[in-house]
């Protein structure tokens, strides 16, 4: 991921000093098992552990002429360690530290991503309880409905993050294994007491069986739920795109005094943040066809599916964490306008009442057919010619004939839609 994409907690999981720390970290922690458990001779690892320096230059060096990673680095840690290094990655193969060390990474950058999310969540909450029962518009297809409040829209959003809260805790751990069981996955020429150990001390799980690898149905629920996470930011993105268009304007994102919008253009204030936000989940979900893709491989292992998790282990748990934490900035600091809101409201000149002027009708007698047809039809011409829904149905002589004028002004009151909003908020912050 580019540097303007990246910040610098998360990218160091991903540098190549950390990578062959975790993995000298793997080797030493095998060591110790197989000292445990007199496999090799006792006090190797407390002296390659006094000597073993990470040399990222010489590793990539190295692995220039042996054209293999891995034997590259342990071929360097020999070089400092001295002769007791012989007995690292006995009975190990490459994949028991890649597999490993890649779980060990996704485990790191997700705990990082649960902390944006749990950020995110605060702030959504925050807007939520704030404008709680400030009105608006509610649209279905671009197009006036009924009202709802701003906090509703707001909550709308903090159970969905909830709900991708659980999902990223679920594939955390899904992907929080270790495996350490040599080639093809037989333990042929190491002990299953060495995996554990390794395990325990990680804090990862035991992977109960692997070939030579770690099954890559776990990496593909991970980084499906990335990208569902990634979606649902888009959502919230494309919301407050829509709600900043001029002719709406209920919100906007926050703008700096000294910031610019359009280079030709001195009057824009243009939603970028989202916009960008909307191109950076196209970005994460663009990782789970070849996250799916690289579950079906030949036999035991094969490496087709290495450079694809070399580039979309970094980029996409770095993307998202910088749009997690740009999207929390942008609901913190959003601007709401609830004037805006109202006078949106009014546009259409009370026709969102037809529902409720409808169900009266067929409580009054009318069928639920003619009771549509009347009701439609008074409010097409109050839309027509922008005038009072209310003042057409007071004037049509059918209805009135059935439903007192009095009766008839009660339905169009504001706080009919708002009655159960305290119901809707109490059992969706209630959940955690």
């Amino acid at each position: 991921m580019i540097e303007r994409y990246s910040r610098k907690e998360i990218k160091n999981i991903w540098d190549d000093y950390n990578k062959y720390t975790i993995w000298l970290e793997i080797e030493l922690a095998a060591a110790e098992a197989m000292e445990k458990f007199k496999f090799i001779p006792k006090g190797v690892v407390k002296k390659v552990k006094s000597r073993a320096r990470i040399n990222v230059n010489r590793i990539l060096k190295i692995e220039e002429k042996v054209k293999h990673d891995v034997i590259a680095f342990l071929t360097s840690i020999t070089e400092k360690a001295g002769k007791e290094a012989r007995y690292l990655h006995k009975g190990m193969t490459s994949s028991d530290v890649l597999d490993t060390c890649f779980n060990l990474q996704l485990k790191q950058s997700g705990k990082i991503l649960l902390e944006d999310i749990n950020q995110l969540l605060s702030s959504i909450k925050r807007q939520a309880n704030k404008y709680k029962y400030t009105l608006c518009i509610g649209r279905s297809h671009g197009i006036h409905a009924e009202p709802i409040t701003f906090g509703l829209k707001m909550l709308t959003f903090y159970q969905e993050f909830l709900r991708n809260k659980k999902r990223l805790e679920s594939s955390i751990n899904e992907i929080s294994t270790c495996a350490i069981s040599g080639a093809v996955g037989t333990f042929a020429n190491i002990d299953p007491r060495v995996e554990s150990y390794v395990a325990k001390k990680l804090k990862l799980n035991v992977e109960p069986i692997s070939t030579q690898i770690v099954p890559r149905d776990r990496h593909a629920q991970f980084f499906s739920t990335l990208a569902i996470i990634a979606s649902s930011i888009e959502r919230f993105a494309v919301e407050i795109r829509h709600l900043q268009r001029t002719e709406v304007l209920e919100v906007e994102e926050f703008f700096g005094k000294k910031q610019k919008g359009s280079s030709a253009m001195p009057h824009k204030k243009n939603p970028i943040l989202s916009e960008n936000l909307t191109g950076l989940a196209r970005l994460v979900r663009s990782s789970v066809i070849p996250a799916l893709e690289n579950v079906a491989l030949w036999h035991e292992r094969d490496i087709s599916h290495s450079a694809v998790e070399r580039n979309i282990g970094p980029d996409t748990t770095i993307a998202l964490d910088f749009a997690l934490v740009r999207l929390n900035n942008v609901v913190k600091n959003l601007n709401v306008y609830p004037k805006k809101m109202l006078k949106n409201l009014n546009l259409t000149n009370g026709i969102f009442f037809s529902q409720r002027v409808m169900l009266e009708l067929t409580t009054a007698g009318f069928s639920r057919e003619e009771a549509y047809k009347l009701v439609q039809n008074n409010a097409l011409k109050a839309w027509k010619e922008n005038s009072s829904f209310l003042g057409k149905i007071l004037s049509d002589k059918k209805i009135t004939a059935k439903i007192p004028v009095n009766k008839l002004k009660k339905l169009f009151n504001f706080s009919y839609h708002t009655k159960k909003i305290n119901i809707i908020f109490n059992r969706s912050l209630k959940q955690k």
